[in-house]
C-alpha cells in the first residue's frame, strides 16, 4: 500500500487496518447514497465510536487511549481514502475537543472528555462568521456577563457538524476593546434555551458532513463553561487548536489523494484503447508516477509533522503545521483532478466515483485557515527566523 516504510508501531498498524476494514465494509457501500442525499452518516459515526476511533488524542484519564496525533491521521487518512465527507464529520469532532483538552479546566475535562472518547457526545467548533473565517480575531458574536451566567448573542455559519453534534466549542468577544485579547471561548451544550440552528448548507462536496448556522438569542451559559475559567484566551485557544488539528486536515487530503490515485491506476489498467491498456502509454505512465511520489511525499511530511508533535520535539508546530496542510491539500486538488483527466469522459459522469474525490478535496484547501492564510504563516515565520 505504502511505498515508503513508516517505521509504524503494531498498534498504528492495527489502528490502520481497522479503519481500512470499516471503511471498505461499512463506509464504502453507502458512499454514494450519502453523498447524493446530503445525509449525515450517524450510523457510521456509532460504529466508529463502538471501535474507539474517538478514544484517540485523549488521554486514559479522561476515557481515551493516551495515543497521540499520528494516530489521529492515520485513521482519517483511511476514512478519508473512501470518503471524505464522513472523514470531515469523523474528524471534526477532535477540532471541538481539542480546545477542551487543551484549556480547559480539570473540571471541565472531567465533565466532558470521556463521553467524547466514548463517541456519545459529537463535537463542533463554532469560529466562522461572515467577517471572522481566515480573520479570526475578528468574531461579532458577544457574550455578556450577567451574574452567574454569560448572555450569548451572534450568528456562525459554516460550521461543520453542526446540529448533529452535542457539544459546541463557541468563540464570542466578551471585552471588545482588547482586541484579540478580548475574545473567549465557551461550552455549549446542544439543547441550550436560546441556542438555535439555522440554514443546512447545500455544498460541492463532503456533502455527507453537515455544515450549518449557529444562532444564539440571549442564550444563558453558565459561568462554570468559560473555557478554561478565564476571559480572554479564546484567540489563543483557537491557534493552538489550528496547530493540532490542521495536521489532521492534512491526512485527510493525503486519503482523498491516494483514494483517487487507486482509482486512477486501476482503471488505466482496464481501460482499452487502440486495443491495449492506457496503462501502457508513456503519458498516463508518467501521470501516475507524478501522482504517487507526491501522495508519498505529503504522507512524509504529515507523518513526520504529527509524530514530532507528540514526541514535544516541535518548537514551532505552527508552522510545520501550516506546510503539512498546505502541501497536502495541493497535491489532492491536483492528484484527484489528474485522476478525472486519467478516466477521461467517464471521469466527469457520476456514475464513476472518481469525480466525488475531486468534489472532496476543494475544501481541504479552505477550510482550517485557507492555503493562502497558511502561506502567510510559514512566510512569517521564515521572516523572523532570518532577520535576526
Amino acid at each position: 500500500m505504502f511505498l515508503v516504510d513508516y517505521a509504524m508501531t503494531e498498534e498504528q498498524k492495527m489502528l490502520r487496518e481497522l479503519c481500512r476494514q470499516i471503511a471498505e465494509e461499512r463506509i464504502r457501500p453507502l458512499s454514494r447514497e450519502l453523498d447524493e442525499k446530503e445525509e449525515f452518516p450517524a450510523e457510521i459515526i456509532k460504529i466508529l465510536g463502538q471501535a474507539d476511533l474517538f478514544r484517540l488524542c485523549i488521554p486514559e484519564a479522561y476515557g481515551g487511549m493516551g495515543s497521540g496525533l499520528l494516530n489521529l491521521c492515520i485513521a482519517t487518512e483511511e476514512i478519508s481514502r473512501v470518503d471524505g465527507g464522513i472523514a470531515t464529520a469523523y474528524a471534526a469532532s477532535f477540532l471541538g475537543m481539542f480546545p477542551i483538552l487543551l484549556y480547559g479546566t480539570e473540571e471541565q475535562k472531567k465533565k466532558y472528555l470521556p463521553d467524547i472518547a466514548s463517541g456519545k457526545n459529537l463535537t463542533a467548533f463554532a469560529l466562522t462568521e461572515p467577517e471572522a473565517g481566515s480573520d479570526a480575531s475578528n468574531v461579532s458574536t458577544t457574550a455578556r456577563k450577567e451574574g452567574e451566567n454569560y448572555i450569548l448573542n451572534g450568528v456562525k455559519h459554516f460550521i461543520t457538524n453542526g446540529g448533529d453534534a452535542n457539544v459546541y466549542t463557541v468563540i464570542a468577544v466578551t471585552d471588545k476593546s482588547k482586541g484579540a485579547r478580548g475574545v473567549s471561548a465557551f461550552i455549549v451544550e446542544k439543547g441550550t434555551p436560546g441556542f438555535t440552528f439555522g440554514k443546512k448548507e447545500e455544498k460541492l462536496g463532503i456533502r455527507a458532513s453537515s455544515t450549518r448556522e449557529l444562532i444564539f438569542t440571549d442564550a444563558k451559559i453558565s459561568n462554570a463553561n468559560l473555557l478554561g475559567q478565564k476571559e480572554g484566551i479564546g484567540f489563543i485557544a483557537t491557534m493552538k487548536t489550528f496547530d493540532n488539528s490542521r495536521p489532521g486536515v492534512a491526512a485527510q487530503a493525503v486519503g482523498i489523494a491516494q483514494g483517487a490515485l487507486e482509482l486512477a491506476a486501476d482503471y488505466a489498467h482496464k481501460r482499452i484503447q487502440f486495443g491495449k491498456p492506457i496503462s501502457s502509454f508513456q503519458g498516463i505512465q508518467w501521470m501516475l508516477a507524478d501522482m504517487a511520489t507526491k501522495v508519498e511525499a505529503a504522507r512524509s511530511l504529515v507523518y513526520n509533522t504529527a509524530l514530532m508533535v507528540d514526541r514535544g520535539l516541535m518548537k514551532d508546530v505552527g508552522t510545520a503545521s501550516a506546510m503539512a496542510k498546505l502541501f497536502a491539500s495541493e497535491v489532492a486538488m491536483e492528484i484527484t483532478t489528474n485522476a478525472v483527466q486519467i478516466f477521461g469522459g467517464y471521469g466527469y459522469m457520476r456514475d464513476y466515483p472518481v469525480e466525488k474525490f475531486m468534489r472532496d478535496a476543494k475544501i481541504t484547501q479552505i477550510y482550517e485557515g485557507t492555503n493562502q492564510i497558511q502561506k502567510n504563516i510559514i512566510a512569517l515565520s521564515l521572516i523572523k527566523k532570518y532577520s535576526k
